[in-house]
Order: C-alpha cells, then sequence, then structure tokens
C-alpha cells in the first residue's frame, strides 16, 4: 500500500534577496611617474697662503754702533769659564731627581665646602661628638652629645646623616635623623654597607643602624645585661672576623672593658663574642715606664685603634694617660671577680709605652707603616710612636689646650690632622723642614673642634665637628693629598730611628 518513492529536488531563487543586495564595480588609477634626479658640487680647486719674516741675526743687533753696552763684551768674556763650569756641574747634579713641579696656586689650602648645622641640636645646645663616613663616600654622619658633662645625663640626642651628592642638599636640614635616649658618645660606618652605622652611647649601649630603614632604623642593640657597658662607650669600630665579608663589632668604655660583638640578624641581636679586662696589676712593666699599679680596679679606655697590619693586635688609650698594645688572641684570664658574664674576661695588654700626663683622647695607625702610629690626649701634643718601643719617636706641640682627635691622611704618608680644644684643626706635614702646621683650619676658642674624619673615596674632603653643633666639610688642596716620589722612604726612615 505504501511504497518509497524518490523525488527531484526543486529549488525557487529568492527575487527579494536578489533585490537588496547592491551592484558593486571594481575601479582602480595610478598617479603619473615620479621623475628624480641628482646633482652634486664639488669645489674644483684649493690654494694655501703664508707669509714670513725674514731671519734677522741677533749678532747684527749687538754689534751695531750705539746699541753695545760698555764692558759687556769683556764682562762676558771674563765670566764665561765660571758660567761654563757651573752649567756642566749643574747638568751632572742629581739634586732635583724626581721633581715634579705643581703649578697649583697654593695660597689657599683649604677651602669650607660646605657647612652642615642640625638647628634642634645646636638649639639644646648639643655637640658633635663623632663624625664619620659611609663606604661611598657620599655620606656624613655624625653623633650628638655632649663632652662637658661628667654626670650622668639622661638628655635626649641623636645621629644625623647628610648625602653631600644630593642635588637638594639643604645644609640646614639633615637627610636622615635618629632620635636616641642619651647622648651618643662614639661612631663609625660599616667599611661595606652604606646603610650600617654602629654607635655607642652614654649609658653603655651598643647599636647599629639601618639607614634604609627609615621606620625603625635599630637593627640591633645590646641593652642593658650582665655582658653590656654600664658606663660610657668612648670607642666603637668594625672588625673584620674570621669568615671572609662578617664583621663584628668591637667597643670600649670607661670601666674598662674591651667588648667583642657578632651580629645575629635572625634574632635581631647582639651575642658577646670575647670580652677583655684592662686590670692594672697585669699590666706589662716597661724600663722607660713610671706607672705603678694601684688599687684593684680596672683602667679607663678613653680612645682604642686597630692595626690595618695586624689583625691580632689593637691599641688602647686610658683615663690615667697609659698606652697600651693588646692582643685579640690573649688567653690570659682577667683578674677581675665573675659578674655573670657569658664568656670569660681576658687580659689582653702585652706591651706598655711610656705613659702621657693626663687621658689619651685618640691614637690612629699609620695606613702607609706597619709599627708607626699617633697618639694626643690633654698635654696638647701630637706623639709619633713605634711599636717596637716604649718612648715617642717624635713629638709636636699641636695647640695649648686639649687634642681631641687626630687621624693619618688616607693619601699622604707623612701628613696627619688634628682637631684642637682651641678650635683649630692643625694639619702636619712631616716631610717639611719645619714641625710647624703645614695648614690650619680656623676655628674660635669658644668653638672646639671635638672630632675629624678623612673621606677615604674622596681624600680631597675633610669632615670637622665642633661644640656649637656645626660639621664643616673642607676641601684640601693637592699638595696635602697627592703623594710625593720620595714620601714613602722618608716614612720608612723616621720610623728607624731610635727614640732619645
Amino acid at each position: 500500500m505504501f511504497t518509497d518513492e524518490a523525488l527531484d529536488s526543486v529549488s525557487v531563487q529568492s527575487q527579494w534577496r536578489i533585490s537588496q543586495q547592491s551592484a558593486q564595480e571594481s575601479r582602480s588609477c595610478q598617479t603619473r611617474a615620479v621623475h628624480r634626479a641628482e646633482a652634486e658640487v664639488q669645489a674644483g680647486s684649493s690654494s694655501t697662503c703664508c707669509t714670513q719674516t725674514e731671519t734677522q741675526p741677533q749678532e747684527e743687533l749687538l754689534l751695531q754702533d750705539g746699541l753695545e753696552l760698555p764692558g759687556l763684551r769683556d764682562f762676558l768674556q771674563r765670566v764665561e769659564d765660571t758660567v761654563v763650569r757651573e752649567l756642566v756641574r749643574n747638568a751632572r747634579s742629581h739634586a732635583f731627581d724626581e721633581f715634579q713641579v705643581n703649578w697649583e696656586d697654593h695660597r689657599q689650602r683649604v677651602s669650607c665646602l660646605h657647612f652642615l648645622q642640625h638647628t634642634s641640636a645646636q638649639e639644646r645646645g648639643l655637640h658633635v661628638t663623632s663624625v664619620s663616613w659611609n663606604c661611598t663616600g657620599s655620606v656624613i654622619a655624625c653623633a650628638y652629645g655632649r663632652i662637658d658633662d661628667g654626670d650622668w645625663s639622661t638628655e635626649r640626642s641623636c645621629v644625623c646623616t647628610w648625602n653631600l651628592d644630593r642635588r637638594s642638599l639643604n645644609p640646614k636640614q639633615a637627610d636622615l635623623v635618629i632620635h636616641v635616649p642619651t647622648a651618643v658618645t662614639a661612631l663609625c660606618c660599616h667599611p661595606e654597607q652604606p646603610a650600617l652605622i654602629a654607635g655607642g652611647l652614654y649609658s653603655g649601649e651598643v647599636l647599629v643602624w639601618d639607614t634604609s630603614r627609615t621606620q625603625d632604623p635599630v637593627l640591633v642593640q645590646t641593652g642593658m645585661s650582665a655582658d653590656s657597658h654600664r658606663e660610657p662607650v668612648y670607642t666603637v669600630a668594625w672588625v673584620p672576623l674570621q669568615k671572609k665579608g662578617e664583621f663584628g663589632v668591637l667597643s670600649a668604655g670607661s670601666a674598662g672593658r674591651v667588648l667583642l660583638w657578632t651580629v645575629d640578624l635572625e634574632q635581631a641581636r647582639f651575642v658577646l663574642s670575647a670580652a677583655y679586662a684592662l686590670v692594672p696589676q697585669q699590666l706589662p712593666h716597661s724600663s722607660d715606664s713610671s706607672f705603678k699599679a694601684r688599687g684593684s680596679s680596672t683602667v679607663g679606655v678613653t680612645s682604642l685603634a686597630l692595626s690595618p697590619w695586624d689583625p691580632d693586635t689593637f691599641l688602647v688609650g686610658s683615663e690615667g694617660g697609659l698606652l697600651l698594645r693588646c692582643s685579640f688572641s690573649s688567653q690570659t684570664p682577667a683578674a677581675v671577680p665573675p659578674e655573670g658574664q657569658s664568656v670569660t674576661l681576658r687580659a689582653p695588654a702585652v706591651f706598655l709605652f711610656k705613659p702621657r700626663s693626663g687621658p689619651v683622647h685618640s691614637i690612629h695607625c699609620s695606613p702607609f707603616h706597619r709599627n708607626l702610629f699617633v697618639s694626643a690626649g690633654t698635654d696638647g701634643l701630637a706623639h709619633l710612636h713605634s711599636l717596637l718601643q716604649a718612648p715617642p719617636l717624635l713629638s709636636l706641640r699641636v695647640s695649648h689646650s686639649y687634642v681631641f682627635q687626630l687621624q693619618w691622611s688616607p693619601t699622604r704618608p707623612l701628613v696627619f690632622a688634628a682637631a684642637t680644644g682651641q678650635g683649630e684643626v692643625q694639619i702636619f706635614d712631616l716631610g717639611r723642614r719645619s714641625l710647624r702646621p703645614a695648614a690650619t683650619i680656623e676655628g674660635g676658642a669658644d668653638q672646639p673642634a671635638t672630632c675629624l674624619a678623612f673621606n677615604h673615596r674622596n681624600p680631597h674632603l675633610l669632615a670637622v665637628g665642633r661644640t656649637d653643633g656645626s660639621v664643616g666639610i673642607w676641601q684640601l688642596s693637592h699638595d696635602l693629598t697627592e703623594q710625593g716620589p720620595r714620601e714613602s722612604s722618608q716614612l720608612e726612615q723616621i720610623a728607624n730611628q731610635v727614640a732619645e
């Protein structure tokens, strides 16, 4: 009934769709051909012209009538042999061998580049107690406190930094101000990390600030414990440790303790690595010394210096005028009663130099000779010492007042500078025949120069801090910073002298 059937498909084209499509045609056009031409021009010929006067012999002018001076010919003939003999003698002389002419005008050997001030510190009458350049040589850090306050003080102070390479440098506004609960007595920038600064406080604390952390710059601090100082800390220094690239902090205070701290960054704390105590009964004796041990108290440390040549050696100056060479590797226990320290106190002194008549404020080892160092204090003299003998090799009168700090030049082996209580900074050159200062930075007697620091990256710069709260940045001339050809040999001759 039903069957499948295949039918052809039928399609019907839409007339409406065809009516909606727009008619399209293709057209094209082209511009006419662009004609180009190149042309060049060149000078056809060149010519050079010059002129010159005729040579006129000098002899003819001298021999003309009326121009010859009476007796001149006889005089020249009479002295000819003498002059020739002296010229030959001078040609064979070695008096000016290796002499280098410096045509610079030396009338101004020092000039002030910047006069830095922190208004808040000056209004409170704070003194600049220490200055230090960071390892890049662009930032100067200064500590504020008091040098004339012998009583215990809780007055707040600060540490300020200025970046001298900034275009927007404001001498009256520090780039960074770190507020400190008590006076800052010592300051030292890290030798490799430009943001780290170690400081010692009047309260006995030791701190490390990280200037890259503006909100909380305190990286680590000792606090008050059995291991820490209990008297003012007068010196801090970064000491290279056995592991390459690591540094510890060495601190010394008026209680006679010298402490070596390592920094534990994970726990943000100091760890006491070694401790030393200077006890009068354990000090070495010297035939040139009249020092006699009295009592059992320790020797108050006022200054300290590290030897750049021997990592085991450090020098210590005391309140009583003692000057000692000490050793980090000493294993002799210090004769002091135990007070709960985490490490055993050791007696480091191995050699006693001739004592001074008053406190030793500053010591600095020569960067050019392993045996030489300078010291100064309340006697107003700068003493040049050799590590090999007790009496000084040379003593120079620097001031009729105190000498607060002195430091060798980083580029001139024979030059050092001294900051005095009369406000002057005296720069001495041991290569000069005269022992008078080679240059002087003037200052008033009411503005003693308390500290100074050469810039090791830019040796033309010298920073000077004063009791009026100001820091002067001085530029030194080339003759105070450029080493002479025979300077090292002259320093060696001085070191080989035997003290009288």
